[in-house]
């Protein structure tokens, strides 16, 4: 059992009055876990502090050589005013997965969930009640050694910061259209694609700019060897609907081992949903659109949950999909996860950890 040292802020902040205009991203809680590292020592000084920011060297390391990683998670209130997290130790161990391949240390699970239940508990009254609202948390490591030089870093920090967040779809399940970006490339097999490291991130802005412009929501990116196969969106991990099995993209070492990706794949393997972890080609999703054989394609991820897609787009074609309405299957997992994450239906599977319990 881990003890975590709690100091609490002495000047709160006003929290927000409107639920309904949270928005993502945008409000900090009064404070955040905080724990460093130095090789030979290993992890210490955990604790949760009042939210402040970092004094740092501008030749910390993790500025010039982005040894960085984080994760995503929420905490949810129950209509009883409980709270509750959703798989948080799957997190933690993707994330130990992503830093043993950017050479950084392993975190202990238990600890980092102890840390994050005392900061929850800190902050118990920043998580929101309005439906489709919850606290956003975002585990985050950075390399700290100060030095010039291609080396990985002796000393690193890892903290837990959480915001507040409203409903990801205030007016209603919306199909979003898609751009399949036929050029940039954003991971390769045997490079960081499978890691949530910024710089992932980074290197899909641009086309994310260039499908915003075009008028779609979300990039599509397709394999970086043959640019043929279709691997994930953004943020999101992706899934279509044929007529005989549900498809995803398997996890060969260039896209994100979602968690929520994970969730779905349980969830229709136990409603009798077959599912086909297969590589699957642009074409062959076109090519089943034109005939009648695509049902459904979705997104799945934290922020979103899943995310129906309604326009495909790929070089001068464009297919709609669903009509470009959300498909009955789609809704159903969100219907039935959300349903699992808000506790309101019946958690068969163990994901739920209550913070009061």
């Amino acid at each position: 059992m881990y003890e975590i040292p709690v100091t609490l802020t002495s000047n709160p902040k006003k929290k927000p009055e409107d639920e309904s205009k949270l928005g993502f991203g945008k409000i900090f809680t009064d404070h955040m876990f905080i724990m460093d590292y130095e090789l030979g020592r290993g992890w210490y000084d955990a604790r949760v502090v009042p939210y402040a920011p970092f004094v740092m060297d501008p030749a910390c390391t993790v500025f010039h050589y982005a040894q960085e990683i984080f994760e995503g998670m929420k905490c949810y209130r129950r209509k009883d005013g409980g709270l509750q997290l959703f798989r948080p130790r799957d997190n933690f161990a993707r994330m130990n997965r992503s830093a043993e391949r950017m050479g950084m240390p392993a975190i202990d699970v238990e600890q980092a969930l102890a840390g994050l239940l005392a900061l929850i508990k800190a902050d118990a009254d920043w998580v929101p009640s309005a439906p489709g609202t919850s606290l956003y948390i975002r585990p985050t490591m950075i390399s700290t050694d100060v030095m010039l030089g291609v080396h990985a870093s002796h000393t690193y920090r890892f903290f837990i910061i959480c915001s507040p967040s409203g409903a990801y779809y205030p007016k209603g399940l919306a199909p979003v259209g898609i751009y399949v970006e036929p050029e940039l490339v954003r991971a390769v097999k045997g490079g960081v694609g499978f890691t949530k490291t910024g710089g992932n991130y980074a290197a899909s802005i641009l086309a994310g700019d260039i499908a915003e412009k075009k008028g779609y929501e979300q990039v599509l990116w397709l394999d970086g060897k043959e640019n043929k196969y279709i691997e994930e969106v953004g943020s999101m991990n992706m899934f279509f609907k044929f007529k005989d099995a549900l498809v995803t993209p398997p996890l060969l070492g260039s896209i994100l081992g979602g968690i929520t990706r994970d969730s779905i794949i349980k969830l229709a393997r136990h409603m009798g949903v077959p599912v086909d972890e297969r590589r699957i080609t642009v074409e062959d999703v076109f090519e089943a659109a034109e005939k009648g054989e695509l049902e459904e394609a979705f997104g799945s991820g934290t922020a979103a949950v899943v995310s129906p897609v309604g326009r495909l787009a790929w070089k001068e074609r464009e297919i709609t999909i669903s009509g470009g309405q959300i498909g009955s299957l789609t809704q159903k997992f969100y219907d039935t996860l959300t349903g699992i994450q808000f506790g309101e239906l019946e958690d068969p599977f163990g994901w739920v950890l209550r913070v009061d319990d």
